[in-house]
């Protein structure tokens, strides 16, 4: 892929802890549009960055924190503080287990968030069904959720939402 990459004059980015590889050809625009990631432990950084580079793809600027999970609820605060400061036109929250926290920022905020379930996980609810089933049953308003580690399509409803909001 290097070689081919280096022949055709493209362009890549690659993320922390994941597979993924975004390939251009021109320099990616930034549009105004501003997008929040965050990620409740550190096992789904790899889910969060492919939602970060299909966000960078759709030319949004991303704002990212890792490891921030309601095990430690403090970290989540000051995060959320700085992306309302940056004024984010939506926010992705990945986490696996007991999914709780895009339920948790979902309540913070005044901007859609969308919970990604990861299938980091052990026990009754493995592979990312319990964080799943929490994340459907929340009575947040303002989540929406994707399936199990789709980071892609989280990126790309962040990427339209934050598209569309620096219309306005």
């Amino acid at each position: 892929l290097k070689s081919y990459v280096r022949k055709m004059k493209l362009n890549t980015t690659s993320g922390k802890r994941t597979s993924t590889v975004l390939i251009y050809k021109k320099a990616l625009k930034k549009s105004k549009g501003v997008i929040g990631i965050i990620t409740a432990g550190t096992s789904d950084i790899g889910i969060a960055e492919e939602a970060r580079l299909m966000c960078e793809s759709m030319n949004c600027k991303c704002i990212c924190s890792y490891d921030v999970g309601i095990a430690g609820i403090h970290r989540v605060f000051p995060i959320l503080k700085e992306m309302k400061s940056k004024d984010v036109d939506a926010i992705i929250v990945v986490a696996g287990m007991e999914g709780a926290l895009p339920t948790l920022v979902s309540s913070l905020v005044d901007v859609p968030v969308i919970g990604v379930p990861s299938s980091i996980g052990y026990g009754y609810g493995g592979k990312g069904v319990a964080a799943l089933a929490s994340m459907l049953q929340s009575c947040a308003l303002g989540l929406s959720v994707v399936n199990i580690d789709n980071g892609i399509g989280a990126g790309a409803i962040a990427g339209n939402i934050a598209n569309r909001a620096s219309k306005n």
